[in-house]
């Protein structure tokens, strides 16, 4: 497994998404559903898209853990990447999240399966910073290259510098924030959607850096391991070009592929030159999203990946008593929907 590419996945089929609006004052990709559509009509398209999306990753032979969600107060739990991330070592982290409504999309449910299924040493929980305003939206507002120990980071509400260096000095992490604005003056919300850093390729709208020297600077480092750097533009970004994630799956014979994971909307906006590069080391698979993305994320923002060694499937050895009383009583799965 690339140190990079995630094999499994963590996705949250939640069955009463709407755009949310605790997070549109900052959100300048998020837009409204179209006039006259239900709620409900809402939720029930973007459904579809989630179960597409986990689909097309298992067929690309990554694991995928899904794990439903009815609460109709988290409309934006879809996006679990920005509460929690994971590292390998086993070592886990949990972010404060800005929109209050946001602060209980974090599930202990999704916690222990981790402890069950993968090697966790530490789990480090930043949450409590919430109600000092102090907050770190995971790998929305970090971009993390987890071969050369660098944390992009956007400056922004949802990524404060104190907690950024705070993760980088407990997880082994390079800070390198910078500023990055619209062609408005508005912030990037968050870093995850002008950036994607992959093993051998990265893409990012290097030119929505103001500073022309931390520019530089961004791009040396991206490239300093033989990394190529596909340059994106501002519009494709508003395509959500940017908000894609490097994924390790498997052929049907069993051997290693990589896949770049992005929206149809993403993959049409890139030009073929670009795709060239990125194909160069990565498979796209794009999937169709665009009621999720008017919630101003897209598939990179679905997924939270697990850089976690798995544990070992354990067979448990029957007594004759025991299998007896599986007979009468047979266990029944646990709900979780992993391939």
């Amino acid at each position: 497994m690339s140190a990079q590419a995630p094999s499994a996945v963590i996705l949250v089929r939640a069955t009463n998404f709407v755009p949310n609006p605790a997070t549109a004052a900052d959100n300048a990709f998020q837009a409204e559903p179209p006039e006259g559509q239900s709620d409900d009509a809402t939720a029930a398209k973007a459904l579809a898209e989630m179960d597409a999306l986990a689909d097309a990753l298992r067929d690309a032979g990554v694991r995928v853990h899904v794990f439903a969600d009815e609460d109709h107060t988290r409309p934006d739990s879809v996006f679990p990447n920005n509460w929690l991330s994971t590292h390998a070592g086993g070592y886990v982290a949990v972010y404060p999240m800005y929109a209050s409504n946001r602060r209980h999309e974090r599930r202990a449910d999704v916690l222990e399966m981790l402890k069950s299924d993968y090697r966790v040493q530490s789990i480090v929980d930043y949450s409590g910073l919430e109600p000092d305003g102090i907050f770190l939206e995971g790998t929305g507002a970090m971009v993390l290259d987890h071969v050369s120990r660098v944390a992009y980071t956007a400056r922004s509400y949802r990524a404060d510098i104190a907690v950024l260096e705070r993760f980088c000095t407990d997880f082994n992490y390079e800070p390198m924030a910078f500023e990055a604005v619209d062609s408005d003056g508005v912030p990037v919300y968050h870093t995850n959607v002008i950036a994607c850093v992959g093993t051998d390729v990265a893409m990012i709208a290097l030119d929505m850096i103001p500073d022309k020297n931390r520019r530089e600077q961004v791009r040396e480092r991206l490239s300093v391991n033989g990394r190529r750097v596909v340059e994106l533009s501002e519009d494709q970004i508003r395509e959500f070009a940017g908000n894609a994630v490097e994924l390790c799956g498997r052929t049907s014979e069993g051997r290693r592929r990589y896949i770049m994971a992005m929206s149809a909307r993403a993959r049409r906006s890139l030009r073929p030159d670009q795709v060239a590069v990125i194909e160069e080391s990565c498979e796209i698979v794009a999937v169709d999203i665009p009621t999720i993305e008017l919630a101003g994320g897209s598939v990179r923002c679905m997924i939270a990946g697990v850089h976690l060694d798995r544990r070992p499937d354990q067979e448990p050895v029957l007594t004759e008593a025991v299998e007896a009383i599986n007979e009468d009583d047979p266990v029944t799965a646990d709900g979780r929907d992993v391939a």
